[in-house]
């Protein structure tokens, strides 16, 4: 048990004992009625004090003291002791709401190293993971975490990926792959060579987004606090003029009945409610979403994404498995074998880190002679120009090369066309898969309602036409640089600037920000092992599958729709609350209810949001 809950306790105690005590001996129970008043109220006065020293006067704080204080002065000791009382009480079951919500947040937070073992002259050291350098070797020996990115030179071992994926699938690692830190070594014993030092990995960059992700506010939350600073300054003039005008204008009543009603008042109009319904809401669903392995930037990117009807996505790695194979190679000049030709295809590609590029030297099996490589530049949206063996070569589509009339290729795939010294030589047939649950995926997108499916892709049409068929999407648009890209985007939004629903761009974050960057809503899939997907998406999917996408929607409307309930509920029973302690019709104690009562109600129906279904 807490401080604060033994304080509740104690107080509860001491206020039952003050309420019995008060029937026999008025200033014995008056006595300890204050002593609980103190125990329980002390925190509220001091918060309302340091408040009025920073001229930040009008929040929940200080109209709890005016009111409870109020109360003692005219005698109604139980009420103001009652008041504070049950006003730690809502207090407490929020604290309890946020450290649940905080829960699966906290859960992704251990995925923070506490060390690493770093080989040093022959020995092993163990040491903080930010004073390990680029490029030294690590040792990670089983149950341990894995403390930086690196890639493993020595051993084999089995990985738990959960903690960042959500996925519960073991992942097997052995020399020459790349691990990220955050992982467990589940068994074996490995050593690795650190590609990135803990700044830039994998592990603190993912702590950084859930860190700030509180502090992006959406519209909703920004709207309450801006009502909540407006709404009390009201209500306290509002007091003031029921406690004054009724006795002094009107000769109704007494002073003491009057000023009595303008506390309950108070007490009804405090803005508990109001300011913890929405960001308890939207705190749950940020929440529940990392559970699933999705990281939600802020509740305005939650907001967003509850009011979507058009989704663009990228083809590779986001609607295929971004996963390429040489399915073909075709010579069209006798002068180079097979082996020659893939040799040269190789050496040019082993500088880029596409996928495609990975496809042809996966095929060439091979290990890269770095001194046969004079030069290698990459051409946006075309290909390859190097020079290799003292050969000028390049390899990319027809933007880049000049292929013969009479050639016809029938297959479907991405085509690797290749020059050697300008002379066509040949090409190579790459291809991708879609991805298994793809298809089932988007319906289940429609049947959420977004009734436009985009795709945008830099491959052929005849490629683009087949993936965008089998998907059954609305819309494709095929050979796309990466600027034409962006500008297909700005196309697509200018035609739906007059609707107020929101555009979604998902993509694999590779080469992807900019449009990531630019949509309502940018959405990188498989984040864990791109830089660029963590810093230019608003949601962060940890895995590659498209069914995240249908969950992280579903969380959104969820918490959208709570965040409605717990305004409704606390506007309905405030106002009903407010006109009845006006009219002399609300003590105290159902002021009491009408404010903490109305707190618990929206702390308690906020904890839904994380049971949602995935």
């Amino acid at each position: 048990m807490g401080k604060r809950e033994k304080n509740i306790l104690l107080a509860f105690i001491f206020f039952i004992l003050g309420l019995f005590l008060k029937k026999y001996n008025s200033t014995l129970g008056i006595i300890l009625l204050l002593i609980t008043y103190i125990i329980v109220g002390r925190g509220v006065l001091l918060k309302a004090f340091r408040n009025i020293k920073r001229k930040e006067i009008f929040d929940e704080n200080f109209l709890m003291s005016i009111a409870t204080l109020g109360a003692i002065i005219i005698g109604e000791y139980p009420e103001a002791v009652a008041v504070m009382l049950f006003y730690e009480v809502g207090e407490l079951f929020q604290s309890y709401a946020v450290s649940k919500s905080r829960k699966s947040i906290a859960e992704l937070m251990d995925i923070k190293p506490k060390f690493a073992n770093v080989i040093r002259n022959g020995k092993v050291e163990t040491i903080e993971p930010d004073e390990v350098k680029l490029e030294e070797i690590i040792e990670i020996r089983s149950g341990e975490r894995v403390p930086l990115d690196a890639k493993v030179i020595k051993g084999y071992a089995t990985l738990d990926t959960s903690s960042l994926t959500g996925e519960s699938l073991p992942f097997e690692v052995e020399e020459g792959i790349d691990i990220l830190s955050g992982c467990i070594n589940i068994n074996g014993l490995i050593q690795a060579i650190v590609t990135k030092e803990y700044f830039d990995s994998t592990v603190n960059k993912i702590l950084d987004l859930v860190e700030n992700a509180a502090g992006r506010k959406s519209k909703s939350e920004k709207l309450i606090s801006k009502f909540a600073k407006i709404y009390t300054p009201i209500v306290v003039v509002l007091a003031i003029l029921l406690a004054v005008i009724p006795p002094l204008s009107f000769d109704i009543g007494n002073w003491k009945e009057w000023i009595f009603r303008a506390l309950a008042f108070l007490v009804v109009s405090c803005p508990c409610a109001f300011v913890i319904s929405i960001p308890m809401s939207f705190f749950g669903g940020i929440g529940a979403a990392s559970t699933d392995g999705i990281l939600v930037k802020g509740g305005n990117y939650l907001e967003a994404l509850a009011n979507i009807d058009t989704i663009i996505f990228d083809k590779t790695g986001t609607l295929t498995k971004g996963l390429f194979s040489v399915q073909k190679i075709k010579i069209c000049n006798e002068n180079f074998s097979e082996d020659e030709f893939i040799e040269l295809v190789a050496l040019a590609e082993s500088a880029s880190n596409h996928p495609i590029a990975k496809s042809i030297l996966k095929y060439y099996k091979k290990e890269i002679n770095q001194n046969e490589i004079q030069e290698i530049k990459e051409i946006s949206g075309k290909g390859i120009k190097a020079r290799v063996k003292n050969k000028n070569i390049l390899v990319g589509n027809k933007k880049l090369v000049n292929i013969p009339e009479n050639l016809k290729v029938e297959e479907t795939g991405t085509i690797l066309y290749v020059a050697i010294e300008n002379n066509f030589v040949g090409y190579v047939l790459i291809a991708d898969e879609i991805k298994r649950t793809a298809k089932e995926d988007i319906e289940n997108l429609k049947k959420l309602g977004v009734k436009s499916t985009i795709m945008l892709t830099g491959d052929t049409e005849k490629i683009g036409k087949k993936v965008a068929e089998k998907l059954n999407l609305d819309e494709f648009y095929t050979n796309l640089l990466p600027a034409d890209k962006v500008a297909k985007f700005e196309e697509i939004l200018t035609r739906k600037k007059n609707s107020k629903k929101k555009v979604v761009f998902v993509g694999d974050g590779i080469n992807d920000a900019p449009v990531l960057a630019r949509a309502d809503v940018g959405i990188a899939m498989g984040g864990i092992g791109s830089d660029s997907a963590i810093e230019a998406a608003d949601v962060v999917i940890m895995t590659d599958e498209l069914k995240k996408i249908v969950s992280s929607i579903k969380i959104a409307r969820k918490t959208i729709k709570i965040a409605i309930q717990n305004m409704s509920i606390a506007f309905i029973i405030k106002v009903i609350a407010l006109i009845l302690s006006a009219f002399g019709m609300a003590s105290m104690w159902e002021a009491v209810f009408a404010d903490v009562g109305v707190t618990i109600l929206a702390v308690l129906n906020s904890f839904r949001v994380l049971k949602i279904e995935k």
